[in-house]
């Protein structure tokens, strides 16, 4: 469930408008968009920078206060080539195969592990997923 129907609707309009992919990025991301909103009790956000970043965001209500467990930015240096970068606390998530870049103090001044996607790969994606539904459990278990 989006945060509010503003966003939403932000959300909506952009994807409509991202129209050149010349690397199936928007694919790519589709997947792991549909994968967040089947989360029970996902709280959905978007920010929109153009010209930086499209970020959308999933995090779950905990005791009361918001715990972010997923940002899936669309980079958007060059809107005719983005890609895809999406980001976990570093303790919430483990990356067995080092696929991730380690950001220190890079996710909202804390450490986190972004994976990076420059074209649509489906075993990238399947394990960003794998990274997502990890985060998912462990921020349930919190």
């Amino acid at each position: 469930m989006f945060v509010s129907e503003k966003e939403k609707t932000e959300f909506s309009n952009f994807l409509e408008s991202w129209t050149n992919d010349q690397h199936n990025n928007k694919s790519a991301f589709f997947k792991l968009r549909d994968n967040l909103m089947e989360k029970d009790g996902a709280i959905l956000t978007f920010k929109s920078r153009p010209g930086v970043s499209y970020s959308f965001r999933a995090s779950l209500d905990k005791h009361g206060e918001s715990k972010l467990f997923v940002m899936a930015d669309i980079i958007d240096d060059d809107p005719e080539d983005r890609w895809l970068s999406v980001c976990f606390y570093g303790d919430m998530i483990t990356d067995p195969d080092e696929v991730g870049n380690l950001i220190p103090k890079g996710l909202l001044g804390e450490d986190g592990y972004c994976f990076d996607i420059y074209e649509y790969d489906e075993s990238k994606v399947s394990y960003v997923e794998q990274r997502i539904d990890e985060a998912y459990a462990k921020t349930l278990a919190c």
